[in-house]
């Protein structure tokens, strides 16, 4: 379609500068594409992770419903919005293709249908209650072709999304996503709070156990190192007389060491715990490390830009996975599908975590129906007035597309939120 029309210099100076904007805004809106896709595969693999090592942190409970939350959330949002334009991967899902294979009766009706017939909160949550979707989504990832299934579409995406990425991306997500965030970052509480997990039910005592045998060892490895230095620094003093001296003090560090590996209430541990403690308060509590924090965190990220780490990350990442996932078999591959299967068959033999993780979703989808709904629905009314030809619905995503991108982006984080919320809802009406 030819939005301007006319003949001469001054028509075609017009179509050029039209089509050179029009360029413009594509490959923006391409460039926020890739961006919510990277955001949508660092949700992903921050999920994953956390199931992997849940088990063995259970802290990580919170930043894995951050990520579930937030998965979900830009993956709907995805959806949403590629379904207004187009095909989403190119299959033939109903009611998709909106504005292209619908748009004389779209325009009066069907914001309301939407609104009224698929985003009330009351259906939603009826409709899925009366599935158990935990039970039916562990026992299809525990079929090795259905994860490998997954596995491969995941693995292509990440291949493809390694690919389609270059300098500038990276250090745009750098920039406007990673570095704020760092910057805002409380490192000495954080630190605080780490160290007080690690320290919480004795943690620590088993890497305190494996310290002093260490210390012991070294002791035992370095006597005639010690001896050496010893009889330096006292010249006036037999030589027999310093090995004996020597030899006594390291006969009586170990001594301590070996009482304090046998006692758990030895002095050497009390005083060990009691500094560690004054430690995780300084740490939480004292501006001084607080500045001294982010006076580091400043330090970082100013050599983090300054070395150029935005390159050497992004090529090396995308040599090494993109030639994995090119062999066959992949290890990648096989490694993400074996913990899909395991996650599977892991909540198929748990019939509690499937009664949480449906009343989680079922909540999820109750409040993100209730939020949401009524924008959804005016947005596509708003949209689809006056729609004419399918040319005008590709312009339409030209100019609105980009914004659109933000809404995925912004869905990511406002789910993960909210998968907060409802973690800590959960935890509070559980106790």
């Amino acid at each position: 379609m030819n939005f301007f029309a006319g003949d001469g210099d001054e028509a075609r100076s017009i179509n050029a500068a039209a089509n050179a904007r029009e360029d413009r805004k594509i490959a923006g809106l391409r460039r926020m594409r890739r961006t919510a896709l990277c955001l949508l595969v660092l949700m992903i693999a921050l999920l994953f992770a956390c199931v992997v090592w849940q088990a063995q942190y259970p802290w990580l409970a919170w930043p894995r419903a951050f990520a579930e939350a937030g998965t979900v959330g830009a993956i709907a949002d995805w959806y949403a919005v590629v379904a207004l334009f187009r095909r989403p991967l190119g299959l033939p899902i109903p009611h998709t293709a909106i504005i292209s294979q619908n748009q004389q009766r779209i325009a009066e009706s069907l914001g309301h249908f939407v609104e009224e017939n698929f985003l009330t909160p009351d259906l939603i949550v009826d409709r899925l209650g009366s599935h158990d979707a935990a039970k039916a989504l562990a026992q299809w990832l525990a079929q090795p072709a259905n994860s490998r299934g997954v596995a491969d579409v995941a693995a292509d995406a990440v291949a493809g999304l390694l690919a389609g990425m270059n300098e500038k991306d990276v250090q745009w997500f750098f920039d406007h996503l990673v570095i704020p965030q760092l910057r805002t970052l409380d490192v000495s509480r954080m630190a605080g709070n780490v160290l007080q997990i690690l320290t919480e039910d004795e943690r620590h005592q088993p890497w305190l156990d494996h310290g002093l045998d260490a210390l012991e060892k070294w002791l035992v490895a370095n006597v005639e190192m010690i001896k050496a230095k010893f009889s330096e620094t006292s010249k006036y003093t037999p030589a027999r007389l310093d090995a004996y001296i020597v030899r006594k003090f390291v006969e009586g560090i170990i001594a301590l060491l070996h009482e304090a590996a046998a006692s758990p209430d030895h002095e050497l541990r009390r005083q060990f715990d009691e500094t560690v403690r004054e430690l995780i308060v300084q740490l939480q509590t004292s501006p001084v490390h607080r500045r001294f924090g982010r006076s580091l965190m400043r330090d970082c990220i100013r050599h983090f830009r300054q070395a150029d780490y935005y390159r050497v990350p992004l090529d090396r990442l995308r040599e090494h996975v993109i030639a994995d996932l090119g062999r066959e078999p992949s290890a990648m591959r096989d490694a993400f599908t074996r913990m899909l299967v395991s996650l599977g068959k892991r909540i198929g033999r748990e019939p509690e975590i499937q009664r949480k993780l449906n009343a989680w979703w079922l909540t999820l989808a109750r409040e993100l129906v209730t939020r949401y709904g009524r924008q959804v629905s005016v947005l596509i009314t708003e949209v689809v007035k006056g729609w004419d030809a399918e040319e005008v619905s590709r312009k339409i995503e030209t100019e609105i597309g980009r914004d659109l991108q933000y809404v995925r982006i912004n869905g990511t984080f406002v789910g993960g939120m909210v998968g907060l919320l409802l973690h800590a809802a959960t935890l509070f009406v559980m106790h």
